[in-house]
């Protein structure tokens, strides 16, 4: 029997700027990627009642760890500080700030009443001595601190680079436990930096493949509890699922909602054949979207709908190719050496994200969406299973280490392939999906 355990749901508002400020000229372009990290200086946030006095350093923590993990920004220590924050509409002392190398100054204030937590912050320019856009606060229930962090991280990532934030997100994976020849699944989620972990189903049967909503609402998953793959629907919030396509004789898997969020994309075999399909949620209408008599699987579709990138062997190796979301005729986009899968849209529209095997090793690629560009991320014994930030800046990915006692983890890499990072997980992990960010 599964077992759920509710998502849990927060809800923030907005207030009003408590300040209005001129914009700077502080600002990093990550296009073509940055090579020194970007110095910032983030001081306790101010307790403004005895309540909130818990949540002053927890928040900055949590505001500095997101910015330093991008690699485009570096921390500089308490200890290095000449000034403390101790009001926050108290004057910034900028002399003090520059003379630490601290090009950026984020301060903030917290407080508590009842349940209910305020957060307000504001981002400084050092060198050019002003405030970097408005000071912003957020509300909400005092257990869910830690999103109001990763909001602010949020506003003041946006600020610094011009690129939407992808902090307050979570990703939905594949738990994994056990030696490596008996391995228990079950279905989970976290925060994108794993955090907050929530298991959504117990490891009585294999689950693969969970894939986010494109409202962050619900997630597909292939699932093979009747003992041939199924595709489910979970309502994270209500704690209901229900399976999504069960005709006999056939065995559906790798599903993806379209950005509509009322289609689903999968791959259905039957009668020995792979083929595409789509299907309208509401009425279980069912569309075949690719004839061929080779393998077709993974489809993802592209962020305005219009196209699904997916793997076939049609060519007599595993290659990447685009159609239009009706079906129809197929272009090939992947060219190189090696083997090509498990290919991901980017929310952006430019890229295309994909698991290549070449020469014995597995490799986390990008490349644009007619297959030219081709940059290969990473490289290892086994990478696998790309997925996107919702800002189309960062990928997730599992990796698998060698040999009878190995390990599946989590990793995260930017688009220029320098900044590759682990995710802690409490178990192995595997199949992420990054959700959109969250209301």
């Amino acid at each position: 029997m599964m077992r759920y355990l509710a998502s849990l749901l927060l809800s923030f508002c907005v207030l009003a700027p408590p300040a209005m400020a001129q914009q700077g000229p502080l600002r990093i372009e990550i296009t073509e990627g940055v090579i020194e990290p970007l110095p910032f200086a983030v001081p306790d946030f101010v307790a403004e009642n005895g309540a909130a006095a818990e949540y002053s350093s927890q928040l900055a923590r949590v505001v500095a760890a997101d910015l330093s993990g991008t690699g485009l920004f570096r921390e500089i220590p308490a200890t290095a500080f000449i000034s403390q924050v101790a009001n926050f509409s108290a004057p910034v002392q900028y002399a003090d700030w520059k003379a630490i190398n601290a090009q950026a100054l984020i301060t903030g204030a917290v407080s508590v009443s009842g349940s209910q937590l305020v957060v307000k912050f504001r981002v400084y320019d050092v060198f050019s001595g002003a405030e970097l856009g408005d000071g912003l606060q957020f509300a909400g229930p005092v257990d869910g601190w830690r999103r109001m962090a990763h909001k602010v991280a949020d506003a003041v990532y946006s600020r610094i680079t011009g690129e939407g934030g992808y902090f307050d997100s979570r990703v939905v994976f594949v738990s994994e436990s056990g030696p490596k020849n008996d391995r228990r699944k079950r279905l989970a989620v976290m925060d994108y930096d794993g955090a907050n972990v929530q298991y959504l189903t117990d490891s009585s049967s294999i689950v693969l493949a969970p894939r986010f909503s494109p409202t962050g609402d619900r997630v597909l998953y292939t699932s093979y509890e009747t003992g041939s793959p199924r595709i489910y629907v979970l309502d994270i919030g209500r704690v209901q699922r229900r399976v999504l396509d069960d005709q006999a004789g056939s065995m559906s898997f790798a599903p993806r909602f379209a950005p509509d969020g009322n289609t689903v994309v999968f791959s259905v075999t039957q009668g020995g054949n792979t083929d595409i399909y789509t299907m309208n949620i509401a009425n279980g209408q069912r569309q075949r979207l690719t004839t061929a008599p080779s393998i077709e699987t993974a489809p993802s579709f592209s962020p305005d709908g219009r196209q699904i990138v997916f793997e076939s062997d049609r060519s007599g190796t595993q290659q990447l190719y685009v159609m239009s979301a009706s079906g129809g005729e197929a272009r090939r986009i992947s060219f190189g050496q090696g083997r090509y899968g498990t290919p991901v849209w980017s929310p952006r529209g430019d890229l295309i994200a994909f698991t290549k095997q070449n020469n014995g090793r597995f490799h986390i690629g990008v490349m644009r969406t007619d297959g030219s560009e081709e940059r290969l991320l990473t490289a290892s014994f086994l990478d696998e299973g790309p997925t996107w930030a919702p800002n189309g800046r960062v990928i997730m990915f599992a990796r698998e280490t060698r040999g009878a006692t190995g390990s599946v983890s989590l990793y995260t890499v930017d688009i220029s392939g320098r900044n590759l990072r682990p995710v802690r997980t409490p178990d192995g992990a595997s199949d992420p999906a990054w959700s959109p960010l969250q209301n």
